[in-house]
């Protein structure tokens, strides 16, 4: 009996992790944020014929569960935005594309722009990370992904133009 009480214990926590973790992407023992933000390009792809309405609900919900399990995921991990953690990544990226025209070379963009603001925190982005838990690891990627869009918007208006 209490075999199985200890399996139960560990479904959901081996579950909390594979979402935290962005499938395990965030295992990769090279750029795991990187990694993870390709997770989130691949769940764009599965989003993006959603009309926009709906992609901003998924994109919230998505901004919850990373909230959620990126806090539980750091307490089982035992450290402080423990970088396998990219859940957070992949809310972002999925942010960044919020009524982006359609298109690879806006997918690829997305992808280059955000990677930058990830890494880089412009103000006030690092500050968000000194929040605790799920929010001190969600929101500044949530904040790199605004920027990406406002670049992307800009950009697809300037070659509307053209």
């Amino acid at each position: 009996m209490e075999r199985l009480a200890v399996t139960e214990k560990r479904f959901p926590n081996k579950l909390i992790l594979f979402i935290a973790q962005g499938a395990y992407s965030g295992r990769f023992p090279v750029a795991p944020g990187t990694a993870g933000t390709l997770i989130g390009i691949l769940l764009y792809l599965l989003l993006a014929g959603l009309p926009s309405g709906w992609y901003l609900f998924a994109c919230i919900l998505m901004a919850v569960l990373a909230v959620w399990s990126a806090g539980e995921a750091e307490k089982m991990l035992g450290k402080r935005d423990d970088g396998s953690i990219v859940i957070d990544e992949i809310a972002g990226y999925l942010v960044s594309m919020l009524s982006v025209p359609a298109g690879w070379g806006f997918i690829v963009a997305a992808f280059v722009v955000f990677r930058f603001f990830d890494v880089l925190k412009p103000f006030p982005l690092k500050r968000l990370q000194d929040l605790h838990g799920g929010p001190g690891i969600v929101l500044d990627d949530i904040g790199a992904g605004v920027y990406t869009n406002l670049v992307l918007q800009a950009a697809a208006f300037i070659l509307s133009r053209m």
